[in-house]
């Protein structure tokens, strides 16, 4: 596809630049330092909130860029995916300032506290208490599924502010600083036996009144940008990454990752590892089986699919446009895909399937992908929470009857006493 001369003028800048800083064996913290003061960091995002104002479009021929020169880029994780996105939208600008530049650095982890044990698919039926005292507002309650809590240094909290308002317009977002006495992170078993996601207490924890993303009882619309976002994380796949080329920079980073990517080790067999099916059935002498090979390409067939709507929701994305309901669309493909390729694994591999260790087909990987696909059809809202999005949003059928909507919070039934 051809550039503008903008956009070409940009990718001239940017390689000027990198040819003049891009050192190899900086340390790792040094350079994203020196990327974030440059803009180039995140080169799409405003000017006075580290980037420099270029349209979203550059962004794939920027990071192109960045990959032909072998240099590192912003870090990752679910502080750049899901609460740059949130803090660029709704700030407030003095909030952007101080949270922004962590994230890009990499200095500052964040993780997701919206889930609750007692509201399962009803978010805005949370139930975690904020009181303001002063300058800064008192926390209680739990959160549940939290991948990273261990190590974040600010968690995405939503919590209730005002129990006399409908549940949708009584929740605050906040940006709460996870290093203090009054959080408390536990990690859960899962049944694959690994063990990413945690339950999280808040008992008397403490965040500033500065730290409100949006506005004081206004958290739900954050709350959406951060859904959206996530839904679309299967949609929005990130631009090319740095070469793996010699030096510290990038060793570092590459250890960073490791770091991160360990507690999503189990994630590829979430998603059914659709790419093992075809080998697996010529070593098992399935191959010409009619009935596997009609699901083979079943699942091909969608696998493609799936793919031109990434390239759709990829253009999207590229002209500027906010993420809508292909997310919800990315995410049921996906988990139809993971099931139908579950099912295909134990068909295939028969009793075999359920042994693990390493003795067992793939060591123990075909077993994983078993007991690990279920949870894509709940994790980031399952799949009926993605049904109705579509269904309302996309194809203008009503909205699903609310008995409790409309009514001050304290009113409303809950399993846990208001």
């Amino acid at each position: 596809m051809a550039t503008s001369p903008d956009e070409q003028t940009a990718r001239a800048e940017l390689r000027a630049w990198l040819a003049e800083w891009w050192d190899p064996d900086r340390p790792l913290a040094e350079w994203r330092r020196l990327l974030v003061e440059s803009g180039w960091a995140a080169p799409t995002w405003p000017a006075d909130c580290y980037g420099r104002g270029l349209p979203e479009a550059f962004a794939a021929g920027l990071a192109e860029e960045m990959a032909a020169a072998g240099a590192v880029g912003a870090a990752g994780g679910s502080g750049m995916a899901l609460a740059t996105p949130t803090l660029l939208r709704h700030g407030p600008e003095e909030l952007q300032g101080r949270l922004l530049r962590g994230i890009l650095t990499g200095e500052e982890r964040w993780c997701q506290l919206f889930s609750e044990p007692g509201n399962g698919s009803d978010l805005a039926g949370l139930t975690t208490r904020a009181v303001r005292d002063g300058d800064q507002w008192i926390v209680n309650g739990q959160k549940v599924w939290t991948t990273g809590a261990k190590t974040a240094s600010y968690g995405m909290l939503l919590a209730r502010t005002d129990w006399d308002a409908p549940k949708h317009r009584g929740i605050t977002y906040f940006a709460l600083p996870m290093h203090q006495d009054g959080v408390e992170v536990r990690p859960l078993r899962q049944m694959n036996n690994h063990a990413s996601f945690n339950e999280v207490f808040l008992t008397d924890a403490v965040v500033p009144h500065e730290n409100i993303v949006g506005q004081e009882g206004d958290g739900w619309a954050a709350a959406l940008t951060t859904l959206a976002h996530e839904r679309n994380l299967g949609a929005n796949r990130s631009a090319p990454g740095a070469v793996p080329t010699a030096g510290r920079t990038v060793r570092e980073a590459m250890a960073e990752d490791g770091d991160y990517l360990r507690t999503y080790s189990w994630y590829p067999q979430r998603a059914g590892r659709p790419d093992l099916l075809p080998s697996q059935a010529r070593e098992s002498g399935r191959a010409d089986d009619p009935l596997v090979r009609q699901r083979l390409a079943d699942v091909e067939i969608r696998e493609r699919v799936a793919r031109w709507n990434v390239r759709r929701a990829l253009a999207a994305r590229a002209q500027g446009q906010a993420p809508g309901p292909e997310g919800s669309l990315a995410k049921l493909t996906g988990t139809d895909i993971a099931r139908r390729s579950s099912s295909l694994h134990a068909q295939i591999a028969g009793p075999a399937a359920m042994l693990t260790g390493p003795e067992s087909l793939l060591g123990g990987v075909v077993a994983e992908i078993i007991v690990s696909v279920p949870a894509g059809s709940i994790a980031g809202g399952t799949d009926e929470v993605q049904h109705n999005i579509l269904g309302e949003r996309s194809l203008g059928l009503p909205r699903e009857p609310s008995v409790d909507a409309d009514i001050p919070f304290r009113d409303v039934k809950t399993n846990r006493r208001n």
